[in-house]
C-alpha cells in the first residue's frame, strides 16, 4: 500500500522506521531536538537525537567516531556547501577507514545535505557540488527525485555499511508522490527509467528530472519519444541502464544543474564515450548550469540554470531537426 506524502516527510518517516528498528541509529544536526517535545526526541529520547553546535566539522568527526564505535548516526547538515568546512572527514578520513583497516572498521554514517535551492537564495545555497565528492573510493552518493525514492535510499543508507552523502534537493522538498507504507528500500546502483522512448536518451538528475520529463512532453507532441533515466545514486552509478538505452536511441542528452564544468553530466558523457561511442549516432550533448555563481535576481537566476525549453532545444540539435538560423 501507498499513500501520498511530500519529499521531506519521507525522509523523515525513512529516518523515524530505521530508528524504531534499530537502537544504534542517532539523528542529530544543529536545528534538532531543541526543545522537549520535538516529535523524534519524544519518539527516541534526548541520548539519540541531539541538537549539536554550530561547528559542520565537530558534527561530522562526532559521526565519524560514532560509527567507528558501531554506531550509527545520521547528520542533519541543511545545505552541502556547509560540508566543505569539514571536507578531510567527508573525503579523506571516513570513507577511506573500512579499506585501511582491511574491512575491521565500519564507518556507517548518513550526511543529509540540501543542495540547489534555486529560489532567490544565490550563491551559497543554490550550488550543486555532488562532483566533490564523487570519485572517493568508500563514498557513497544517492540524489533522489522522488518522494518514494527519497525514503526508499534513505532507509537503504542507514543500513548501509559506508558513509553515505544524501543530497536532497530543496525544491523538491514540499512535493508529493506516491509513497509505500513500512519498510521499503531502493537498492544503490539501480537507475530508474522514468519514461520509455526510442528517439532520444535523456539522464537528469534531482530537480532536472521534472524538467527533464516537461520537456519530453513538449516533444511528444512533435513526435519525438524521450527516453528519461533517473540514476538515482550517483555513487555507484548504473552505466549499464544508461548504455542500453543509448544503444535503443542513439543520441545521448544530460541535464544537470551544476555548472558545466563540475558537472555529473560529464562523467556518464565519459564513460558512454568510451564504453558506447560505436552506439551514438549523434554527438553527447550537455545540458547544465552557466560556469557562473547563481544570482539573487530571478530572472538572471532563469538565465543561468537549464530548463525545459533548453533540455527541448538540446533534443532537437542532436535529431537535426532544431530550425535553421537565416
Amino acid at each position: 500500500m501507498s499513500r501520498e506524502l511530500p519529499y521531506i516527510a519521507a525522509i523523515d518517516e525513512a529516518i523515524h522506521q530505521e530508528m524504531a528498528r534499530d537502537e544504534t541509529v542517532l539523528y542529530y544536526g544543529q536545528n534538532l531536538a531543541t526543545v522537549e517535545n520535538a516529535p523524534f526526541v519524544s519518539d527516541f529520547g534526548a541520548d539519540r537525537v541531539r541538537v549539536t553546535p554550530i561547528s559542520e566539522t565537530a558534527e561530522i568527526g562526532m559521526a565519524v567516531g560514532a560509527a567507528m564505535a558501531g554506531l550509527r548516526p545520521v547528520v542533519e547538515l541543511y545545505m552541502a556547501e556547509f560540508m566543505l568546512v569539514a571536507m578531510d572527514q567527508v573525503t579523506n578520513e571516513a570513507p577511506r577507514m573500512r579499506a585501511m583497516s582491511g574491512g575491521q572498521v565500519k564507518v556507517p554514517l548518513v550526511l543529509k545535505a540540501g543542495y540547489g535551492f534555486a529560489a532567490g537564495w544565490a550563491g551559497q545555497h543554490t550550488g550543486v557540488i555532488t562532483n566533490m565528492f564523487l570519485g572517493v573510493p568508500g563514498l557513497k552518493v544517492v540524489a533522489p527525485a522522488t518522494p518514494a525514492d527519497a525514503k526508499g535510499l534513505m532507509a537503504t543508507a542507514i543500513r548501509d555499511d559506508d558513509p553515505v552523502v544524501f543530497l536532497h534537493h530543496y525544491l523538491l522538498t514540499l512535493v508529493h508522490g506516491d509513497v509505500p507504507e513500512g519498510e521499503y528500500l531502493v537498492p544503490f546502483g539501480q537507475a530508474s527509467v522514468r519514461r520509455t522512448g526510442g528517439d532520444v536518451t535523456l539522464v537528469a538528475t534531482g530537480w532536472m528530472v521534472d524538467r527533464a520529463l516537461a520537456a519530453a512532453e513538449l516533444l511528444a507532441g512533435e513526435g519525438i519519444e524521450a527516453e528519461v533515466i533517473d540514476p538515482r545514486t550517483l555513487a555507484p552509478l548504473d552505466m549499464p541502464t544508461i548504455l542500453s538505452s543509448v544503444e535503443k536511441t542513439g543520441r545521448l542528452v544530460l541535464v544537470d544543474q551544476a555548472p558545466r564544468h563540475s558537472a555529473v553530466s560529464g562523467v556518464i558523457a565519459g564513460e558512454v564515450a568510451e564504453h558506447g561511442f560505436g552506439l551514438l549516432k549523434a554527438p553527447i550533448v550537455q545540458v547544465t548550469a552557466l560556469d557562473a555563481t547563481v544570482p539573487y535576481s530571478e530572472p538572471l537566476e532563469a538565465h543561468v540554470l537549464p530548463d525545459e525549453d533548453r533540455i527541448a532545444s538540446a533534443v532537437r540539435s542532436v535529431l537535426g531537426t532544431a530550425p535553421v538560423a537565416a
